[in-house]
């Protein structure tokens, strides 16, 4: 089932997004000893990330952090590295127990996928905080994604409108800095977390929004975010400007 909630302000729905998590991961820790989540980065998770870590009582010591995605070839220090943006915005903040970030600079790509995907796969993941690309993309499964390998990480070729998109966000200056590359989570693993908080602000994703979970719409690997429609336990988070072609 997805629960869809709307509000007037971006910070709003940061806030509301970040409750909703905090209430997930208090929730999984009242039952077990230790706690799995993945974290997004971008833009859309600012408010989102800001507010969970001044929510109190997360026992994070207790809970094990996986990384969604990454660019190929990008130091951790890079400026756009999504390394760097969790450990500055959540790791160093809250400090969770485990932190598993996927090496966007490892020698063999492929390699850092295939270990990460023997990480996420020994235990089931309680908890993923999401956003939704402006090509509907779910983490860097761009358009057409593939919804049915069985892999947990992929390596991707990122399109153009992805690329564009980081370049529109200041990530970088120019798409040519942009990386044709980057190691994803995949469609399949991201959906087989026990529920999924997706917090998607701004009218640049307006069209997606409508793409992906206006209803009647198809779910499509044309529209990766789409998939979220099959899953158990969404709840989505949209503030008045993506919301408006709903």
């Amino acid at each position: 089932m997805i629960s869809i909630q709307i509000s007037p302000t971006k910070l709003e729905t940061g806030r509301l997004a970040a409750e909703k998590a905090a209430e997930l991961l208090k929730a999984a820790l009242a039952k077990k000893n230790r706690v799995r989540f993945i974290a997004a980065t971008g833009a859309s998770q600012f408010e989102m990330i800001a507010h969970l870590c001044s929510i109190p009582g997360i026992d994070w010591p207790r809970t094990e952090m996986f990384h969604l995605d990454e660019y190929v070839g990008l130091s951790e220090d890079h400026p756009a590295s999504f390394r760097r943006y969790l450990r500055e915005r959540l790791v160093e903040r809250v400090h969770p127990g485990r932190v598993h970030y996927v090496a966007g600079d490892a020698r063999d790509p492929h390699e850092e996928t295939r270990r990460l995907g023997e990480l996420i796969s020994e235990q089931p993941v309680d908890v993923a905080f999401v956003g939704i690309g402006e090509n509907g993309h779910l983490a860097f499964n761009d358009p057409p994604a593939d919804f049915d390998t069985e892999e947990p990480y992929l390596v991707i070729d990122l399109d153009l409108a992805c690329r564009r998109q980081q370049v529109g966000e200041g990530w970088f200056k120019g798409v040519e800095e942009v990386p044709e590359r980057a190691m994803s989570m995949s469609i399949k693993q991201i959906m087989k977390t026990e529920a999924i908080v997706c917090t998607v602000p701004d009218r640049r994703k307006a069209q997606a929004v409508h793409d992906c979970l206006s209803e009647g719409s198809e779910i499509t690997a044309a529209h990766p975010a789409s998939i979220l429609r099959r899953h158990p336990n969404v709840f989505v988070y949209l503030d008045a400007e993506s919301s408006s072609l709903l």
